[in-house]
C-alpha cells in the first residue's frame, strides 16, 4: 500500500489506482470513521433519489422499510 503526506490543511491525495479502482471522482463525497488502527474512508452511495447517505445508512434505512411493510401485511 502506498504512503500519503498530509498536507498543511489536512489533505491527502488519493493514489490514482485507488480512485480508478473505487470509481473516486472530483467532487465525490467520503465518510470519514476514526478506528483504532487509524482512519477509515468509505465512498458514500447516493439513493435514487439524490440523496447521498453512506451503506451503513442505507441499511439502517431498509430495515425500517421492512419493519413498515410488516406492520402493513
Amino acid at each position: 500500500m502506498p504512503n500519503v503526506k498530509v498536507k498543511r490543511k489536512g489533505q491527502v491525495t488519493i493514489p490514482v489506482e485507488l480512485r480508478h479502482r473505487l470509481k473516486i471522482e472530483e467532487g465525490s463525497l467520503l465518510e470519514v470513521e476514526q478506528h483504532k488502527e487509524g482512519i477509515l474512508l468509505k465512498p458514500l452511495a447516493p439513493l435514487k433519489v439524490g440523496k447521498i447517505v453512506s451503506e451503513e445508512e442505507q441499511r439502517k434505512i431498509i430495515r425500517e422499510l421492512d419493519a413498515l411493510r410488516k406492520k402493513w401485511r
